[in-house]
């Protein structure tokens, strides 16, 4: 039904897809969208784009999300203007310090909870996203999608919606995040080291060196970003 997308910015062509799907009839209201996993799988990109996708779509009144039923077609009416907490954060000049602010509160305690939690596929969805990253540092795009791929699996091994609602809404945040580090030199070798420290405690239920790996991967990206691309300041 979909093209498999190629671009920087999958989630906008992912978006127009779906647009065009809904103005040509092909999706009427009241249509479930396919799970999130088979949406990647049929555009071809990660699960980070999907729902970047499915958010955008959201805040332009196409489509609502209903906890444990799924993602359906709306007939637009119910549209309104959502000010996305990117925006927020751009207009402020310690936006990207605001964010690692709020990563330092949040990811330790979700890694060390993951540990209690995670499940087989949960696992199996971390091991698979830390070999796309190692086969990827000369492919910014893919090692990015991966990464955030990587943060958002351990939000959803936490087993808390809110938890993952929270990690969903920055998601944007962190890609450009990412992006500056990704061209630091070293930064994804830096980057792997830590998140193979992370995975390591997951699959041995170790909460407190979850919580350790974590803040010590979040010290790293401090690091890195202080040296990201001048195109990318705030990174």
């Amino acid at each position: 039904m979909y093209k498999i997308v190629r671009s920087s910015r999958l989630y906008e062509q992912i978006v127009q897809q779906v647009e065009d799907s809904i103005h040509n009839g092909t999706l009427k209201p009241g249509d479930q969208l396919p799970p999130e996993r088979e949406l990647a799988e049929q555009f071809g990109v990660s699960r980070t784009a999907v729902r970047e996708a499915v958010k955008a779509l959201h805040e332009k009144g196409l489509v609502e999300a209903f906890p444990g039923r799924g993602t359906f077609i709306t007939d637009g009416t119910s549209y309104t203007i959502r000010q996305s907490l990117g925006r927020i954060t751009r207009r402020e000049n310690e936006g990207f310090a605001y964010l690692a602010e709020v990563r330092a509160m949040l990811e330790p305690e979700i890694a060390a909870l993951a540990t209690q939690r995670v499940s087989d596929d949960d696992l199996k969805a971390l091991r698979e996203q830390v070999a796309v990253m190692d086969q990827a540092k000369s492919d910014p795009d893919a090692f990015i999608e991966a990464d955030l791929d990587f943060h958002l699996t351990l939000a959803e091994a936490a087993g808390n919606p809110i938890i993952l609602s929270l990690i969903d809404s920055i998601v944007g945040l962190l890609r450009e995040q990412r992006l500056g580090i990704f061209h630091v030199d070293g930064g994804p070798d830096r980057g792997q080291y830590h998140h193979k420290k992370i995975l390591d405690a997951i699959e041995h239920r170790d909460p407190v060196g979850a919580r350790e790996a974590m803040r010590a991967h979040l010290k790293q990206v401090r690091e890195d970003s202080k040296d990201a691309r001048p195109e990318n300041p705030e990174a």
